[in-house]
Order: C-alpha cells, then structure tokens, then sequence
C-alpha cells in the first residue's frame, strides 16, 4: 500500500482542464519530485493534494484511506503538511510565533518546545532569529521558516512547492540539504521544483508533467540521464 496514491486525478479551473487523468504514488520514505515547466500543472497537483482544489475526476488515497473529499484541514490532522509556493508566512508575526502556528491542529501542546528546537536545528538562522518578525527576513529565511512551520504539524508527507524559488544558488544547494536530512529523519517528501537538476540529484523517483499529462517517470538518476529531460529541463542540448 502507498502512502499517497493518486488515481486518474483530473482538476478543472472553470473550463480549463489544468490536470488531466493523472495517476502518481508515492511510498513510504521516499522523496518524490514532480518536474515540468510553467502551466504544466505541478502546483495544481499540489493543491489537489492538500484540499485546496476540488477534483473533476479520479481518486486520492492517504495510508489507504479515501481523502478525496477530505476538507484541507482534516487533511492536516491525518499528517498531510505543505510548504506552499511563494513561502504564505505571516509577515507580521516573529519566527517563533509562525512555527507556533504550524502546530495549530496538535492537541500534544507540551511535545511543541522539542519540535521548535529540531526545526532549529534544522534552521540554525531561524533560532538566532527567533524574535524577529518574518516580513523582514531574507527570501531564503523565508522558505526556511516556511519548511520549518510545515514540519511543526509532524506531517507524514511533506508537500514542498518550489522551494528554491527566487533563492540564490548557495542557498539552493543549503536547502536542498536540508530536505534531504528531513527525509532521512523519517518524514516522506512530494516536491515540486523548476531546478530539475537538484530535484532529481536528491529524488529517489520523479514524475514529468507536461501539459497536464504525466509524460515520463522512474528514478531520479533515470532522468537525470534521459535525453529528452536533459534537453528539456537540464539546459544540456
């Protein structure tokens, strides 16, 4: 049994089809990446996922439980946690307050002193700035915080869209460590990113998307060295 299995997932944006009959599983331990250009409907998968965007056909199945008209939040109880595109922190609240607000669906409130300290560990930036407010942090501390506030919900799957997003190559190649550690502790990882190469180099499978469409998948290392992903994602003609 995976742990996520999504079965002829279409989703529709009025009369657009964004997602079209698309089936993806991720096991148990795995970091899983979905790569494919702008529009190709990675970020809709995502939010088809987390219950933010409802189904116009197919199946979503969490530890073998049918969640596929599962409300967002319920999603999160049962270990589903996302990272979104462009971070969504809140600015105006310090670093600690945003992970506090990662825990809010937790009723073991007296586990959170352990948890904010391993996202700090995770973090080393994040504990020296505990008391700063997030709007005033750099992009890359943003996208910590926001992996960061994600763990604080203890998710069995870790959805992270674009991570590297607008980050600079130093601090890609620091996050990008980071997840991998995450993986390694345990937490299963579904990752949407535009820089294939990383994602692929630290993915035990992918999936590419074009158009909607599932259009190829395998390991990691598979695709890192198929030619049709090389010339098209890799920048290697």
């Amino acid at each position: 049994m995976s742990l996520l299995e999504l079965s002829g997932v279409s989703v529709h944006y009025g009369r657009i089809e964004a997602v079209s009959d698309i089936t993806i599983t991720v096991e148990e331990g795995e970091i899983v990446t979905l790569i494919g250009a702008n529009g190709a409907g990675k970020t809709t998968t995502m939010r088809a996922i987390s219950g933010i965007r409802p189904l116009s056909a197919g199946r979503i199945s969490f530890a073998g439980e049918d969640i596929t008209k599962l409300r967002a939040d319920l999603r999160v109880v049962r270990g589903i946690s996302q990272a979104p595109e462009g971070r969504g922190i809140f600015p105006g609240m310090s670093v600690a307050e945003n992970l506090d607000m990662g825990a809010y669906t937790r009723k073991d409130r007296k586990e959170l002193r352990g948890d904010i300290e391993r996202v700090f560990e995770l973090f080393p930036r994040l504990a020296e700035r505990r008391t700063q407010v997030g709007g005033t942090l750099s992009g890359g501390e943003q996208q910590m915080l926001a992996i960061g506030r994600a763990l604080m919900a203890r998710p069995k799957l870790l959805l992270l869209d674009e991570p590297s997003m607008g980050l600079a190559p130093q601090i890609i190649q620091q996050i990008f460590r980071i997840i991998t550690e995450i993986n390694e502790q345990g937490t299963t990882v579904l990752l949407v990113e535009q820089n294939a190469q990383q994602a692929l180099s630290r993915a035990h499978r992918a999936y590419v998307l074009e158009t909607g469409h599932v259009v190829k998948s395998g390991t990691g290392a598979e695709l890192l060295t198929d030619e049709s992903v090389k010339e098209s994602y890799l920048g290697v003609a």
